[in-house]
């Protein structure tokens, strides 16, 4: 795909994004936590992961940070419906209240992988932190604890999130369009 044939139209602002991570990081301080880990699934959610860890700082939280690869993607757009580690964490878990922290939470089956495989290693809680939702793609059960928007089945693009490697340094989110569909961007 063509990164010139293309161009993003925005959903969510770099501003409304940056109100939203400080009202997400205010409720997680305001939650008892018994030595916090915040543990960020890559790649999608590294941008996220890092305004957010910030944004605890400020108010006053000293979590650990880690980080785990989880793929059920591939090179392409769609779930293949297996979750595998690609890298796993170093820091224990055991009593721990983690916090999982993903872009966008659309089937379900990663996080849902993520927060079963925390609990069996004897975490307290995993609660599960998401800057997007879509709750119409959930295949499995589970819900968010923390939610930055709810958002509309599109495939989306910036703010850590991709295609092909492309457009993850965007400060804001988007939806992808061909040039020539620039008519059709006014109709979302």
């Amino acid at each position: 795909m063509p990164h010139t044939a293309h161009i993003v139209q925005p959903l969510f602002t770099a501003e409304q994004i940056a109100q939203r991570v400080d009202i997400l990081a205010a409720a997680i301080a305001g939650k008892e936590l018994n030595n916090p880990l915040v543990i960020s699934v890559l790649k999608g959610s590294f941008m996220f992961a890092a305004d957010l860890l910030r944004a605890m700082h400020r108010n006053r939280m000293t979590p650990q940070a880690e980080f785990i690869h989880l793929s059920s993607y591939r090179s392409g757009t769609k779930s293949t419906g297996t979750v595998d580690i690609l890298r796993d964490i170093d820091s224990p878990v055991k009593d721990r209240d983690v916090i999982l922290v993903d872009d966008i939470l659309e089937s379900g089956r990663t996080l849902a992988f993520a927060r079963d495989l925390i609990l069996a290693r004897g975490a307290r809680s995993a609660d599960v932190c998401v800057l997007l939702d879509k709750p119409g793609k959930r295949e499995v059960q589970l819900e968010a604890t923390h939610v930055g928007f709810t958002c509309p089945d599109l495939f989306v693009v910036g703010y850590g999130m991709d295609v092909g490697h492309h457009w993850r340094q965007l400060p804001f989110i988007g939806v992808l369009k061909k040039r020539d569909d620039e008519a059709q961007l006014d109709m979302l």
